[in-house]
């Protein structure tokens, strides 16, 4: 079997080690920076107020800090409102913790506040919502049964699919290539400083089935290329399959990167924060999914194949010399 092409079996540790530097960078910013969770899943208030023109922002913390006793974060943002009667163009965002929730009347006399003191902004509550700091961890429980159950279901079903060329092994990698994928979505989370919300599942569990679809295709190729040279070497294999597969995956990455990238220059551009939390991390993880698919899954998977034939191998020629050694033990014995 002749493969001209890329030697990814010869360059699995530089590949190898590339991707375990990316985890342990990720790691390291999760420790310095922390995780911001959004009120979805730790619990809390978040009021939205319209308003046109320009606000002083040192009176707006002044207004906020006489309701909420200084506990309270808040963003600003274009939105471009025209439903309605509201037409005013700027939102801000007003988050509050589950120890500084503020009441119905707390909330009217706030907006009264900032209505009287700054008259020519025409503020305007444009959204209020509050969850609970029990239902917030219930949430986020929830989520994380679904991304592990979604997980299980894909191992066993590259494991089922693939039994032919050792499906468990085969489900095992691609299951730590996809492990892959979803830590670096977490660490554009907090390396950009995205509040994680119900966005961060629905960007895990759209890396988790893109990125498996590559690796079945991958995977695919080399059950193919197994049946027509069964006695080519493994590694031969294995390198013929991922190049015969490249130009598909790289074409299926760009094409995806380049729609989701307009969706981030959309959200840009017109402020929309909730899109933004998908499409930023979205992006990062299609380059990881290129990656771990093309350069790290089925050199992994040919490399634990290896060690599991050559362990089985050599458990074969001890059992072999084992028995060889008994029979001559008891033929000595007869004597």
């Amino acid at each position: 079997m002749q493969n001209k092409g890329f030697d990814f079996i010869g360059k699995r540790k530089v590949f190898f080690i590339l991707a375990v530097c990316v985890l342990v960078l990720g790691f390291v910013a999760n420790l310095i920076l922390g995780t911001r969770m959004d009120i979805q899943f730790t619990g809390g208030t978040i009021v939205k107020y319209s308003y046109t023109g320009e606000v002083d922002k040192a009176q707006l913390e002044d207004i906020f800090a006489k309701y909420t006793d200084g506990k309270e974060s808040y963003s600003f943002a274009t939105n471009n409102l025209t439903s309605g009667e509201d037409t005013n163009p700027n939102i801000v965002s007003v988050t509050l913790p589950v120890d500084a929730l503020l009441s119905t009347e707390d909330l009217s006399a706030m907006l009264t506040d900032l209505q009287a003191k700054l008259p020519g902004a025409k503020f305007h509550q444009v959204e209020s919502s509050t969850v609970e700091a029990t239902m917030g961890r219930e949430f986020f429980g929830k989520c994380m049964v679904a991304i592990v159950l979604a997980s299980v279901l894909m191992l066993v079903y590259v494991a089922i699919r693939f039994r032919r060329i050792g499906g468990w092994s085969a489900g095992l990698v691609a299951l730590l290539a996809l492990i892959q994928d979803v830590l670096v979505a977490y660490f554009v989370f907090v390396i950009f400083r995205i509040e994680l919300d119900d966005n961060f599942v629905a960007v895990v569990l759209s890396i988790l089935g893109y990125s498996l679809n590559d690796t079945i295709v991958i995977y695919d190729r080399i059950r193919e290329n197994r049946r027509l040279a069964p006695r080519a070497s493994l590694s031969d294999v294995v390198n013929l399959s991922v190049n015969q597969s490249l130009r598909r995956t790289l074409n299926t990455s760009i094409t995806t990167f380049v729609a989701v990238s307009c969706i981030t220059v959309v959200a840009l551009v017109y402020g929309l924060d909730s899109l933004l939390s998908f499409s930023v991390p979205m992006m990062f993880g299609i380059l990881s999914g290129f990656y771990t698919t093309t350069f790290l899954a089925a050199p992994m998977w040919a490399w634990l194949k290896e060690k599991l034939n050559a362990r089985a191998v050599a458990k074969a020629e001890a059992a072999a010399e084992a028995k060889k050694a008994k029979k001559a033990a008891k033929k000595k014995g007869k004597k």
